[in-house]
């Protein structure tokens, strides 16, 4: 079953039954020997999760994979993207005066996924702490591609896993903004020995209620480089709707991006052409969730390790099972719209 057309179909139910930790939906890839086959799987109240969506685990052989991250281009001839609903979690980055999604399978895989675009340096930091995840990407220059080779992500570039990974070139869409590949044959290229990543979020339960230190929250804008970024509350879906440069964001089956998690994080940028984001250390962050937001902090001091999020009192910031956009976004970029504000009257900045 495929999640986003399950949540879609019936989107109060879905999400209701997301916040009650209900069953996520299943997978499109698929194991293979060289995964191991040993459950190492994440558990809440004695109910096995998957790691990357605190959602009750449907499918053992899909939670004890690897992680896949898969580049995909967000250049407007690139739209609408292949799997931008199946991933578990989605990154933001900043590269040359636009931005780019460094999309996380786990849970689920997408067949097609793309369009596939290169890797950056700030892919290795920021993507460290996902236990080895194989990294799907078009390639780079030699520098780039020098450093991902002595890093531990594992590389599967369209020049080194070409026919074995499904890519292909997509008529329907314009060069270079049309190469995609396939998950499910992608994951068969896993190293022996490769496992499931562990948790990068800590999740709420049903009896959790919104902590005091959290605010109502209507939406959100961002100004990331050359793209200008609207998250609206849907209170019937219980999830943040995506809209960019005036346009809600779709995939190729005409369905929303929506999500009930997402993470803004504050960093710093190094001031070249190809932008390189500081994701180590710490830095101002805003947390989109269950209609409210945090405004708080965010840590890292181990590429190896998950950010950690703390809001206002220093309490661990608890998400809402499911999927988490996070903009990796420069500082002072980011607005809140409270309630008795529209969207119209709140500025990016």
């Amino acid at each position: 079953m495929n999640r986003r057309a399950s949540v879609f179909s019936s989107r109060s139910l879905a999400l209701a039954a997301i916040v009650a930790l209900s069953a996520c939906g299943g997978s499109s890839g698929t194991s293979t020997s060289s995964i191991d086959t040993v459950p190492t799987t994440e558990v809440v109240n004695d109910v096995p999760v998957y790691p990357l969506l605190g959602t009750p685990m449907e499918d053992a052989t899909a939670a004890n994979r690897p992680a896949m991250v898969v580049k995909i281009d967000n250049h407007p001839s690139a739209r609408p993207q292949a799997g931008i609903n199946q991933a578990d979690i989605i990154f933001e980055e900043n590269v040359e005066k636009l931005t780019r999604y460094a999309a996380v399978f786990h849970s689920e895989g997408s067949d097609p996924v793309g369009p596939i675009r290169s890797g950056r340096f700030q892919d290795i930091n920021l993507l460290g702490s996902l236990n080895k995840p194989l990294f799907v990407w078009s390639g780079g220059n030699s520098k780039v591609s020098a450093a991902i080779a002595k890093s531990d992500l594992i590389d599967l570039s369209y020049l080194k896993v070409n026919k074995d990974g499904g890519f292909t070139r997509n008529d329907e869409y314009r060069a270079p903004h049309n190469l995609f590949a396939e998950t499910t044959k992608l994951w068969t290229l896993a190293p022996a020995g490769s496992s499931a990543p562990s948790t990068q979020f800590t999740y709420r339960t049903v009896s959790d209620a919104n902590s005091s230190t959290s605010k109502e929250a209507l939406g959100l804008k961002v100004s990331m480089d050359g793209v200008k970024v609207q998250w609206d509350w849907d209170s019937a879906a219980k999830e943040w709707v995506r809209t960019q440069d005036g346009t809600i964001v779709v995939d190729p089956a005409d369905i929303a991006l929506s999500v009930p998690n997402v993470i803004v994080l504050e960093v710093e940028y190094t001031n070249s052409y190809s932008p390189i984001s500081k994701t180590l250390g710490s830095g101002k962050a805003y947390v989109f969730t269950n209609g409210v937001v945090y405004e708080g902090t965010w840590s890292r001091t181990d590429r190896l390790k998950p950010f950690e999020l703390k809001d206002s009192a220093g309490g661990i910031i608890k998400l809402t099972p499911g999927q988490t956009f996070v903009e990796v976004a420069r500082a002072g970029k980011t607005a809140v719209v409270s309630p008795g504000m529209t969207q119209d009257e709140v500025k990016f900045p």
